[in-house]
């Protein structure tokens, strides 16, 4: 059976594009296109599309108010807001996931020609609308996705247990449903946590800064998004930038972050792996490492050097996630020292996190 799909957008060519390729594919049907979000509406009472993308920035009635009347008369009907790479779009974007949009996307930018565009709809755009359009049990009510089985490694990997000692930081790794759990999360450490919180989240550039921000205004902590040659400092927590790996090294004065432009890893940039490694190397394992919701694999490899090297892994688990995908391979690897609730992740981080002290992080 088909996905069925609603397109909502003002502008005609990203109707068109964005329609186009997602009729392109198999397993997706394009029910209508609406150019406002009160023809969205009545689109939605005629045909009941299974997904919705929306566009975040429209004249009349714009995507938020859109979404809060399809939160109201349809609230599990799954909302993929679509927006552009600005400040106010990252803003309202935001908004709408901790309204209850089920996810968002970007609008394709420095694009050269159509073929490009439409690539990058198929790239950003289109997993998504898979992703929630076959989230349904009965049709419109979401389960949650799991992610395949684990490759077997190629070659044997040796563990460690956690060794129970000190850590020196909380390296955080989080994908699709992040921005959601980030906010459940951070709000349950205290002020006080005596180490650093270093987080990727998967997201372009504007979109972390503005979610540092919302962070910010909800945890005790303080949270800001990462800048090169910055040392981390117990009670912080620290995004790392859209488009720019973030790197953990030892410097003169404790663990200082590097921003880096490489080549992405795991189709990602920021990636888990990059954070993952480099801080297990700074802090020579003594670290714990969190993967949160997420699809791919991205925190599986760094997951494995973490325990290598002596550290603890908390996943979140199956039930609480919005995708199983990254905490499932690491937990299906079986390389994760706990696999808990996103309502428990915040004691466990906590309780490991005390076995430091200030001097844990200080020269």
């Amino acid at each position: 059976m088909r996905i069925k799909t609603l397109v909502v957008d003002d502008s005609v060519v990203v109707r068109r594009t964005v329609a186009n390729v997602l009729a392109d594919a198999d397993d997706i049907e394009v029910v209508a296109t609406a150019s406002d979000g009160r023809m969205g509406l009545r689109r939605i009472a005629e045909l009941h599309p299974d997904v919705v993308t929306l566009d975040v920035e429209m004249p009349g009635m714009d995507g938020l108010a859109t979404l809060a009347e399809i939160r109201r008369m349809w609230p599990e009907l799954p909302v993929i807001m679509y927006s552009t790479l600005t400040e106010r779009g990252a803003a309202a974007t935001l908004e709408a996931l901790s309204l209850g949009a089920a996810d968002y996307a970007t609008k394709p930018s420095g694009a050269r020609d159509r073929e490009e565009v439409a690539d990058q709809v198929r790239a950003n755009l289109l997993p998504l609308v898979r992703l929630w359009g076959r989230r349904s049990a009965p049709r419109g009510v979401p389960r949650r996705a799991t992610a395949p089985a684990a490759a077997a490694p190629t070659a044997p990997v040796t563990t460690t247990a956690d060794n129970g000692g000190p850590i020196k930081l909380i390296a955080v790794g989080v994908s699709t449903g992040g921005p959601d759990a980030l906010a459940a999360l951070l709000p349950t450490l205290p002020g006080n946590l005596p180490v650093p919180v270093v987080i990727v989240q998967h997201m372009p550039p504007v979109f972390t800064a503005m979610l540092a921000q919302r962070l910010n205004g909800l945890s005790a902590l303080t949270v800001s998004e990462a800048t090169d040659g910055e040392r981390v400092l117990p009670g912080h927590a620290y995004i790392a930038p859209g488009g720019k790996h973030v790197e953990l090294h030892q410097g003169a004065g404790g663990l200082v972050m590097t921003l880096t432009d490489g080549a992405p890893e795991n189709s990602c940039k920021p990636a888990v792996d990059v954070l993952f490694r480099t801080a297990t190397a700074a802090t020579r394992g003594q670290l714990l490492g969190v993967v949160l919701t997420g699809m791919g694999a991205d925190g599986l490899a760094g997951s494995r050097l973490i325990r290598q090297a002596g550290g603890p892994v908390l996943v979140q688990d199956e039930a609480s996630s919005v995708v199983w995908g990254m905490p499932g391979y690491v937990a299906r690897e079986g390389l994760a020292t706990g696999v808990l609730p996103l309502d428990g992740l915040g004691a466990a981080m906590t309780r490991i996190a005390q076995r430091s002290s200030f001097a844990a992080v200080s020269p």
